[in-house]
């Protein structure tokens, strides 16, 4: 609403005042009151006018790690022929929500326009927050216009937003798994994807090399059908992310943050770090049913995902907690997608290990990360086939990882 308590209250006095002094023959309260509805008009003509501005956003950068530095810079132009523009206008930044509308822990940052010409254009930047994992959300830039006597108050947003990557801190990691795939000349050869072992066919699409038509399937479905192959020399790393609420029973901290679980997707980052510098393919799965395979050399794709995952409930009450870990395991064991397999949960997820300790058939190798405050007398988990890795934190985990005497 733009009018302000003040500009309602002076308002409903006038007309009280104007109506009584009519009522009653009390010129001076007709007066009173005018002068009230007077001002009010004035306010609006006042509001009625309103700067005409050009935003132009920039975020350098714009994905970075946690508690690394990044500065939003706002090219304000003032359009207007005539006018001059002097005013303190809000830009906002919060953090977007798992649904990607919802912005939590918004601020307002101020953004001073003083005596700016017409035609004139200046720049004005600020730093932004990165101290939590996230997508931060900045803009639109918001400028309200008061009145002098603060009657009326109007707001118009100018520019559009950005989005804010904050990725989870990445702890160095020297060991890489070596998988069970094995090409003459060594663990990895180097070979270009696509150019070794027959995996299936598919439609062709431009840029095929026509070497690769199989022309006896092209004949039967009347459609030209390409052979698809896969280098099995390089090893394929699988990192499972448990993102169940239930998995996470540590107490959440001040702000909303959940230690152990920031610690997971540490974790995480850092053996798809590792995974991409020894340019070994790597995809990034979730229980809750998301699959993020990285470019080839970069893992931007996976640690934005990271940046965006949260602990999620159930959200079907008729659904268990054991059967989204089931779901997961079954695209897992159906796919295929590697043949090691890095599963980070939290304590509360110990109790269905027993779901991946089955995939011990599909995959070579399975790493298990239990991450989460360490009681005195805990029991150490065990399981055929599988490797565990007990941490407080990401730090513990990169620790227990390099402890690893053979992948």
């Amino acid at each position: 609403m733009p009018i302000t308590p003040r500009g309602l209250g002076l308002g409903v006095g006038g007309v009280l005042l104007a109506l009584a002094g009519i009522r009653f023959g009390y010129p001076e309260l007709v007066v009173v009151g005018a002068t009230a509805l007077v001002a009010i008009g004035c306010a609006l003509t006042y509001g009625v006018w309103r700067p005409r501005l050009e935003v132009d956003r920039s975020v350098d950068p714009d994905r970075v790690g946690r508690g690394e530095g990044s500065h939003v810079v706002l090219t304000v132009r003032n359009s207007s022929r005539l006018l001059a523009a002097s005013l303190v206008a809000e830009d906002s930044c919060g953090r977007l929500g798992a649904d990607g509308q919802t912005v939590h822990d918004k601020v307002a940052v101020a953004v001073p326009v003083l005596r700016l010409r017409a035609g004139a254009t200046m720049d004005v930047g600020y730093p932004v927050p990165t101290g939590r994992r996230g997508v931060i959300q900045v803009g639109p830039l918001r400028v309200t216009r008061r009145d002098p006597l603060g009657l009326l108050s109007l707001g118009r947003d100018h520019g559009g937003s950005a989005s804010i990557w904050v990725h989870p801190r990445i702890h160095p990691l020297q060991a890489v798994p070596a998988g069970v795939s094995r090409s003459m000349d060594g663990r990895i050869d180097r070979v270009p994807h696509g150019s070794i072992t027959f995996d299936t066919l598919r439609e062709y699409v431009m840029g095929d090399e026509l070497r690769h038509v199989h022309w006896r399937t092209s004949a039967k479905v009347g459609e030209l059908m390409v052979r698809e192959h896969l280098d099995t020399s390089l090893p394929r790393i699988v990192v499972l992310l448990d993102d169940r609420a239930e998995s996470w029973t540590a107490p959440a901290e001040p702000d909303g943050e959940i230690a152990a679980f920031e610690g997971a997707c540490e974790a995480a980052a850092s053996v798809i770090a590792a995974a991409v510098r020894e340019d070994l393919p790597v995809v990034l799965h979730t229980v809750g049913g998301r699959a993020v395979a990285g470019h080839r050399g970069s893992a931007q794709p996976q640690l934005d995902a990271l940046a965006e995952v949260a602990p999620s409930a159930t959200a079907d009450e008729s659904d268990t907690v054991d059967s989204r870990l089931a779901n997961a395991a079954n695209r897992l064991r159906q796919h295929r997608p590697g043949d090691t397999l890095v599963y980070l949960t939290g304590i509360g997820g110990v109790a269905d290990l027993g779901l991946v300790g089955a995939l011990r058939g599909a995959f070579a190798t399975v790493v298990t990360g239990i991450l989460g405050p360490i009681g005195p007398d805990e029991p150490q988990p065990g399981g055929a086939g599988m490797l565990f890795l007990r941490a407080e934190d990401g730090v513990e985990f990169a620790a227990e990882w390099e402890g690893v005497g053979r992948w």
